[in-house]
């Protein structure tokens, strides 16, 4: 049987755990069960094309070590100044770990499979619960070491002893923070959801979550003033939902020794909210436990029908029945499928994001009626980033073992398939955002921008064509396994991004030439046209193929 070291320490706590009512031989029997597994699994981050021996998961920490090197010029910049460092370093952490639990973790959490054979043994719901969040705590230990390692030692260096220890102190109760609180937000969904529904909205949980701690960031370092390149704090009582900023606080406590009321306040919440989290937890078990229940039923209803939208723009766009066909069938892949959209959604909102958060940052140097005169309307190119990631994700499909049926319908052009693909995503995932940051942009930069507009959505039509033919993607979309999401075209869809910067530098040169939008606008349409139909050839009539 094989010996983890994470077991043999976590034995070292056994009267603990037996105080607690928890049965640790059974709670330690599950864990192993489960360690022993997950050395078969392959993390999100860091998926491999082939299944290779050992725990990935630990060959992938490398990765997060790489990651943890960001957090080194926050600690070495502002000496003294420890409640914005920390801020900082510790939002960029809950950042880390956030979006790693909620990708990696979430689907342990909630992980009904085991209930069949556990639920039948003498076993109690504390003891299957409390392996759960310690089966996870594990994995976010080593997440946060190698991310954190490399940043620790040059802070221990830099600022000493009592820093170190006070970090090291912090970073735990950040993991059973962001671990607890997930649960907890989960445990709100599965109280009021069920079937069906429930995954649906848990999903879109999970993707909030990742692009609300990116907004969180950004409200963290506002909740800080630079004034002449010295850096002052001022308590707002907002700050109190920061949590970043209570772990920055409890440093600046604890040691620059500034006890004002408003820092030993913050500060508390640091210790207190993870405890009172994790108590309420403990609490919520039973009912917790009941609630995923409902992760195991299946909703009745589950056939949907193209809207009315969908089949008006299939009628538009489409040249013939079986590009309409494909175009229907990626319209309801990408609103059903929910890997897809854990996948591609949180991409959806950074694109809205980013945009305003460099626009509120000009804010603080230039007043809305600069800004709207200037060219910083060009920032709704920030809308097309998500477009290499999702044409590339459309290759992918949980239910990718069904693809047998492209070969054996009698599909006479091919080419159909993936041009019926991506329009629908176009019209079904592009349009919308785009048309959100129109309205908003219009409002800021005022009318004169509409042919600006028109260049940056014939430019994401065109970078659509070109992104899928640089990806060298298959003859027909879903058809592939999300396990090799991760490692295939790593090195293209980093090329494909530069590269989606030529579209920028070619809305500039056209913008400097009197009357050059309009000709950069017929370019675009021109090598849409031709580029369209180069790429997906559209035969005459064929026999159909039995």
């Amino acid at each position: 049987m094989h010996e983890f070291r994470t077991l043999t320490i976590l034995s070292k706590f056994k009267r603990l755990f037996v105080k607690a009512g928890i049965d640790y031989n059974a709670m330690e029997t599950i864990l192993r069960m489960k360690l022993t597994m997950d050395g078969r699994r392959t993390p999100t981050i860091f998926n491999a094309q082939k299944k290779k021996d050992g725990n990935q998961f630990l060959k992938s920490l490398w990765i997060y070590g790489l990651y943890g090197l960001m957090l080194i010029p926050f600690l070495l910049f502002g000496d003294g100044h420890y409640i914005f460092q920390m801020s900082i370093v510790f939002g960029i952490t809950m950042f880390i770990l956030t979006t790693t639990m909620v990708s990696d973790f979430s689907s342990v959490l909630l992980d009904v499979r085991d209930k069949t054979v556990l639920q039948t043994k003498p076993v109690s719901s504390r003891t299957i619960n409390t392996a759960k969040i310690i089966h996870i705590l594990i994995y976010m230990f080593f997440i946060t070491g190698a991310f954190i390692a490399i940043p620790l030692v040059v802070g221990l260096l830099k600022k000493g002893i009592a820093f170190t220890l006070v970090f090291i102190a912090a970073l735990l109760f950040t993991m059973l923070f962001i671990v607890v609180i997930t649960s907890l937000v989960y445990f709100a969904v599965l109280r009021f959801f069920d079937g069906e529904k429930l995954k649906d909205i848990i999903n879109y949980v999970q993707i909030l979550l990742s692009v609300g701690v990116i907004v969180g960031y950004q409200i963290v370092i506002r909740a800080f003033n630079f004034v002449d390149f010295d850096l002052t704090y001022t308590f707002s009582w907002w700050h109190v939902f920061l949590p970043p900023v209570w772990f920055g606080a409890a440093f600046e406590l604890l040691l620059n020794k500034d006890f004002s009321t408003e820092l030993i306040l913050i500060s508390a919440l640091a210790l207190l909210v993870p405890i009172l989290s994790m108590y309420i937890y403990v609490r919520l078990m039973p009912s917790f436990e009941r609630n995923m229940d409902k992760l195991m039923s299946e909703s009745k209803n589950r056939k949907k029908k193209s809207s009315w939208w969908v089949e008006l723009w299939a009628k538009l766009c489409c040249r013939n029945e079986e590009e309409k066909t494909f175009f229907r069938f990626g319209a309801l892949m990408m609103q059903q499928e929910r890997e897809f959209k854990l996948k591609v959604y949180p991409s959806l909102g950074f694109s809205i994001v980013f945009p305003f958060i460099f626009i509120f940052t000009e804010l603080q140097m230039r007043t809305l009626a600069e800004i709207s005169t200037g060219k910083m309307f060009l920032l709704i190119y920030f809308g097309n980033m998500m477009i290499p990631t999702i044409v590339h994700m459309l290759q992918f499909s949980v239910n990718h073992k069904g693809s047998w049926l492209f070969k054996a319908a009698p599909i006479r052009q091919p080419a159909t398939a993936y041009s019926g693909t991506l329009k629908a995503f176009l019209v079904k995932l592009y349009m919308p955002v785009f048309i959100l940051l129109s309205i908003a942009f219009i409002a800021i930069f005022t009318w004169r921008i509409v042919p600006d507009l028109f260049a940056v959505l014939f430019g994401a039509i065109l970078q659509t064509l070109l992104t899928y033919k640089w990806m060298n993607a298959g003859e027909f979309p879903f058809t592939q396994s999300f396990e090799f999401a991760q490692s295939e075209g790593s090195a293209k869809m980093f090329l494909v991004n530069l590269g989606a910067g030529i579209f920028v530098v070619g809305h500039l040169i056209a913008s400097a030439i009197t009357g050059g939008i309009y000709v950069y606008i017929a370019l675009l349409l021109i090598a849409i046209f031709i580029g369209w139909r180069k790429v997906f050839p559209m035969k005459g009539d064929l026999p159909v193929r039995m």
